[in-house]
């Protein structure tokens, strides 16, 4: 049996005996069919957490039964519509728009992929919705969800592949 997590548009992420305040998205929830690119809004749906990302140099491997990459300073994620790697990660080289993975803030120490507008890619229904760590305020988020490093480290412990994460509105 896999790990299945929830995010509400009230601001509470739980499961597996887990539950803990999260951020959401700053334009609060929408139907995945409706997401744009660049609303703020989280994709209400089931999203199979996919890999991790961690900065190296900052924190150690998490536990995690997930696929874990190491980030590097070059590392990029497509958010042009126009292109054919939008929504993928590519390298801050990349002539395309692209958002930084490596921040000088904490927000991306770890993130996770989700499956959101990944099968297929459809360009313009959103790019980067990530699980990842929330500012310590729990400031909105670009669409995103995120929780404190503590409540997600405890969160990767459980999960491993087929592992979801389920934004409901």
């Amino acid at each position: 049996m896999t790990s299945h997590f929830l995010a509400t548009a009230g601001r509470e992420f739980s499961g597996q005996g887990l539950v803990f305040k999260c951020a959401i998205g700053k334009g609060g929830m929408v139907d995945a069919r409706s997401k744009t690119e660049g609303d703020g809004a989280s994709p209400v749906g089931v999203w199979e957490m996919r890999r991790v990302f961690w900065r190296p140099d900052r924190l150690s491997r998490p536990d995690t039964g997930l696929l874990a990459v190491p980030l590097r300073p070059d590392d990029g994620w497509c958010d042009d519509p126009a292109d054919p790697l939008y929504n993928r990660p590519v390298r801050t080289s990349y002539p395309a728009s692209h958002e930084r993975l490596w921040r000088d803030d904490h927000v991306y120490d770890i993130i996770v992929e989700l499956s959101h507008n990944q099968a297929p890619v459809i360009a313009g229904a959103g790019s980067a919705i990530f699980f990842h760590l929330a500012r310590a305020n729990y400031e909105d988020t670009e669409g995103c969800i995120a929780l404190d490093l503590p409540a997600m480290l405890q969160v990767l412990a459980k999960s491993r592949p087929g592992t979801t994460l389920e934004i409901c509105a």
